[in-house]
C-alpha cells in the first residue's frame, strides 16, 4: 500500500535526505529552502519544521553538509550561486536556519557541489595520538573548472580554504581554454577504508569533448595534488556528454562499482584496487543498461551497494540489480503519481 511521507509545496525543484534519512531539504522555484522533520523517530511522516529565503532566482541542488559539522546544507540558485546555510540557535531565541558562507565567482556558474570527510592523524612522541576529522568540498562549475576546498574546524563553516584547482582531464597538468558545460555529475567514494586516499569521480555535460569522460580522481598525498587514476569510458565513447554518476558502497568486494549514465544508457564500471606502475586503475564495464527512451538525469545506490535507482526524463523511477551471473537487469519500474 502506498504512503505518503511528506507533502512538498508547489513549485519544489530538488530535495535532499540527510545521512541518517531522518530528514528531508528541499529547494523551491521561489527561492525556499524548507526543512522537514518527523516527530517521532519510528514515524515515516514528514512536516515543514522550517523554511528559509536562499534568494529570488529559486534553488536547483540541495546538499547536506557531512553530520560531523553539525546540521547544515549548501544550495545551489538559479544563477549558478552556491551558498552554505546551518542551524543555529543563537541568544535562548529559536533554532533558525541562517546563511553562513557564499562562494563567489566572476563568471562561472556552479553545477554540482558534493561533500567528503577524512581523517589526518599526527602522532607526536610516541604516545600521543591526535586525530583532525576534516571535511572537502568538490565544486564544479559552467567553465569547466574543477576547485577542491577545505574545512579543518568543524565549528567554523565559513573558513572554507579552497585546496586546489584543475579540469577534468586525464592530464592533470594539461590546460584548455574556458568551456560551455551546461552540467556535472560529482560522487565521492562513500567507504574509504584504511590505507585508501580520498577518491571522487566527475564527468561533465559539455561542448568540450576531453572534459565529459567520467574520471576518477585520487589525492596523491606524497605530492599533495588530485591526479586522474581511471577514466570511464571505452575508446569510442570518451567524448560522449555524461548526466549523472554515483559510486556504490563497498561491502567486502575486492574492486569498486561505478554508474555512469549517458545518452547510450547506463553503463556499470568495475574499477580495480591495485594501481600500475603508472598510478592508474584498472576498468571494466561489465554492463550497458539501455532499452529506454529518456535520459538518466539521477542515480543512486542502495546502502548495500546492490541496488541501483535512475530516475530521468520520463519521470519514472527504475531499480536495476545484477544476478548471482553477474546479469544486470531490471528490477522494477514505478510510474510518477499526480
Amino acid at each position: 500500500m502506498e504512503k505518503s511521507l511528506a507533502t512538498l509545496d508547489n513549485g519544489t525543484t530538488c530535495s535532499s535526505w540527510n545521512y541518517s534519512g531522518q530528514r528531508l531539504a528541499t529547494g523551491s522555484v521561489d527561492g525556499t529552502l524548507s526543512i522537514f522533520d518527523s516527530g517521532d523517530p519510528a514515524s515515516t511522516s514528514f512536516k515543514c519544521t522550517s523554511k528559509a529565503r536562499v534568494g529570488e532566482s529559486g534553488v536547483v541542488k540541495v546538499v547536506w553538509i557531512p553530520p560531523l559539522f553539525g546540521d547544515a546544507v549548501a544550495c545551489i540558485d538559479g544563477n549558478g550561486s552556491l551558498s552554505l546555510w546551518e542551524e543555529l540557535a543563537e541568544d535562548a531565541q529559536a533554532v533558525e536556519w541562517k546563511h553562513s558562507k557564499s562562494f563567489q565567482s566572476n563568471s562561472a556558474k556552479v553545477l554540482d557541489v558534493q561533500f567528503g570527510v577524512f581523517r589526518t592523524i599526527l602522532k607526536m612522541y610516541v604516545q600521543l595520538v591526535i586525530v583532525f576529522v576534516c571535511s572537502s568540498q568538490v565544486v564544479a562549475y559552467s567553465d569547466g573548472q574543477v576547485k577542491v576546498y577545505e574545512l579543518s574546524n568543524p565549528l567554523e563553516l565559513k573558513n572554507w580554504q579552497l585546496q586546489a584547482e584543475f579540469q577534468n582531464l586525464t592530464d592533470s597538468v594539461a590546460k584548455l581554454a574556458k568551456a560551455s558545460c551546461f552540467s556535472a555529475s560529482i560522487c565521492w567514494n562513500p567507504q574509504r577504508g584504511d590505507g585508501q586516499e580520498l577518491s571522487f569521480v566527475l564527468g561533465f555535460n559539455s561542448d568540450t569533448p576531453q572534459l565529459n569522460s567520467s574520471k576518477v580522481w585520487e589525492f596523491d598525498l606524497d605530492h599533495q595534488r588530485w591526479v586522474p587514476v581511471a577514466e570511464l569510458a571505452l575508446p569510442e565513447d570518451r567524448k560522449d556528454q555524461v548526466f549523472s554518476v554515483a559510486w556504490a558502497p563497498n561491502i567486502g568486494r575486492p574492486y569498486e562499482v561505478i554508474a555512469v549514465a549517458t545518452h547510450k544508457g547506463i553503463a556499470i564500471w568495475h574499477l580495480g584496487s591495485n594501481p600500475d606502475t603508472d598510478g592508474r586503475l584498472s576498468v571494466e564495464r561489465v554492463a550497458l543498461l539501455s532499452g529506454y527512451e529518456a535520459e538518466v538525469w539521477q542515480m543512486e545506490w542502495d546502502m548495500s551497494g546492490m541496488t541501483l535507482a535512475t530516475t530521468g526524463t520520463d519521470g519514472m523511477v527504475r531499480l536495476w540489480q545484477s544476478n548471482l551471473n553477474g546479469i544486470w537487469h531490471e528490477q522494477a519500474a514505478f510510474e510518477p503519481t499526480t
